[in-house]
């Protein structure tokens, strides 16, 4: 291959004279100082797996608390709630709504977090649903802990909680329908016992009640009779006008409290069942997302050069 001569190409000879004319190579200054680039191309990438298994995750809750959050906000619109909030607010027990919409908010938003942190790739909403999800996990087991040092003070609360709710009885069907399903399920009656209706204006016993229901019980303390095929809601009427020793032939005499502890022991591996089951799901979300994060820094690290 010829190269074209340039200036300064021709060598001088050892007498100045110009002597024959030498072929050269070009000369491509600074070649030497050229510093080669090599491109890293990092092999990291998100795995799909996890990627669609942590979304199969986040929709089950997210449509759980869709459904959670139709259902409350249904029973608030047929107890006239959305029409007027203060209503909640005057309520001296507590509206089972309340707890129900609650619920539903927190998974809703942790199961719309998880599902568009896990298809976007998004490290902010991953985050935020890891780092819910770890506080959650660890409340739930500070209560657990709290509850069974501290028993003493749980009971006292409780009762104080359930005192409350049987004042609050007849102000709000919901809790009324809660309260009659407990007391049919264990089989009791008021806190400690019947004498706990008179908490309620419409059982008290005074004399300044005029209540059709005075010295009675829901119906929900009466004694099942299997020959009635008709819940009858009038059987608690004027029971507690008897001598105390009848009692127990129409209504349950034991208190809901002692009741449900009678109740924890005999199915205390039910309970740690459930438990368990709850904290491993809420462990493999942790770790879904975890190893989420960690594949989606890893791709972003291998694009930097």
């Amino acid at each position: 291959m010829a190269f074209p001569l340039q200036a300064g190409d021709l060598a001088v000879g050892a007498e100045g004279g110009l002597g024959r004319p030498e072929l050269q190579l070009p000369t491509f200054r600074g070649a030497a100082s050229r510093k080669m680039h090599y491109y890293r191309y990092s092999s990291a990438e998100v795995s799909c797996w996890y990627k669609y298994l942590l979304f199969s995750y986040n929709i089950v809750f997210w449509l759980a608390g869709v459904v959670f959050l139709g259902v409350g906000l249904w029973a608030w619109s047929e107890k006239g709630v959305l029409s007027d909030l203060t209503k909640v607010t005057r309520m001296h027990g507590i509206d089972p709504v309340v707890l129900v919409l609650m619920v539903g908010v927190v998974m809703f938003t942790l199961g719309f977090a998880g599902c568009v942190g896990a298809l976007r790739e998004n490290i902010c909403l991953l985050k935020f649903f890891c780092g819910a999800i770890v506080l959650i996990f660890f409340l739930e087991l500070a209560v657990a802990v709290l509850a069974f040092l501290f028993q003493d003070w749980v009971r006292d609360r409780f009762r104080e909680f359930f005192e409350s709710n049987i004042r609050s009885y007849r102000d709000d069907i919901d809790l009324q329908n809660l309260i009659d399903s407990l007391q049919k399920a264990n089989q009791c009656c008021g806190a400690y016992g019947p004498e706990d209706w008179d908490l309620n204006v419409y059982f008290n016993c005074s004399g300044a009640s005029y209540s059709r229901e005075k010295c009675g019980v829901p119906f929900s303390c009466c004694v099942p009779d299997p020959a009635q095929k008709v819940v009858n809601t009038q059987c608690g009427y004027d029971v507690r006008t008897q001598l105390k020793g009848k009692w127990e032939e129409s209504i349950f005499t034991k208190g809901c409290i002692p009741a449900l502890e009678g109740w924890l022991p005999r199915n205390i591996y039910i309970v740690a069942g459930v438990f368990i089951a709850i904290s491993l799901l809420q462990i493999f979300g942790i770790f879904l997302a975890r190893t989420l994060i960690s594949d989606i820094e890893a791709v972003k690290a291998g694009h930097h050069f």
